[in-house]
């Protein structure tokens, strides 16, 4: 079975629309703005993902093109056991959860490895970066709201709504480390995490 992924998904997808080349759906992803969703940066990424649906016969040759002097191009098209894939996975992608282990989470839970005017200032930098792009978000979404459908902006939604839910919560991290309502003492806390290692049980 392919191993699920953000952008199996979204070749899937596009395939369902119409048979395509890879690089009309790496410019079609950028086009709907669905590269803050999935990640099409490096274009041998989108070659790998491609060639282990089409492996799996999610996907199959349509037809080779060949334009003037451009090299060809293999237009892919969607198996129906393709559609059913896309189908469930985003059926389970919807229903449950999956821990993902972000890199910001565990920062967070070795913040003490800072000094606090030094976590504070990394935090400012991150709450100026997530406010740029709470902006850009809420740019994008008022230049397409009220002329497409709901139903193709609604991760954009989403993600203005944890934009905006993660800049508060930072914006009252660092007020409270530079403050003084958060402190610690790293040579304290050493001692503690020393004492717990050659605690017995």
């Amino acid at each position: 079975m392919t191993q699920r992924s953000g952008l199996a998904l979204a070749v899937l997808s596009l395939l369902t629309e119409a048979p395509l080349h890879p690089y009309r759906m790496q410019q079609l992803i950028r086009e709907r703005g669905k590269d803050d969703v999935v990640n099409v940066g490096q274009r041998s990424q989108l070659y790998k993902t491609i060639d282990r649906l089409a492996r799996d016969g999610l996907i199959t040759e349509h037809v080779t093109e060949r334009e003037s002097a451009r090299p060809e191009r293999t237009v892919y098209t969607v198996t129906a056991a393709g559609r059913e894939v896309a189908e469930e996975w985003v059926r389970d992608m919807l229903a449950a959860p999956r821990p993902d282990f972000p890199e910001f989470l565990a920062a967070l839970a070795h913040l003490a490895g800072l000094r606090p005017d030094d976590a504070a200032n990394a935090l400012g930098s991150r709450l100026d970066v997530l406010r740029r792009r709470l902006g850009a978000a809420r740019a994008s979404y008022d230049a397409v709201a009220g002329v497409l459908p709901r139903v193709v902006v609604v991760e954009l939604e989403y993600s203005i709504t944890m934009l905006e839910a993660e800049s508060s919560w930072v914006a009252a991290l660092v007020s409270d480390l530079r403050d003084g309502r958060l402190t610690w003492n790293r040579a304290e806390l050493e001692r503690l995490a020393e004492a717990q290692l050659h605690r017995t049980v």
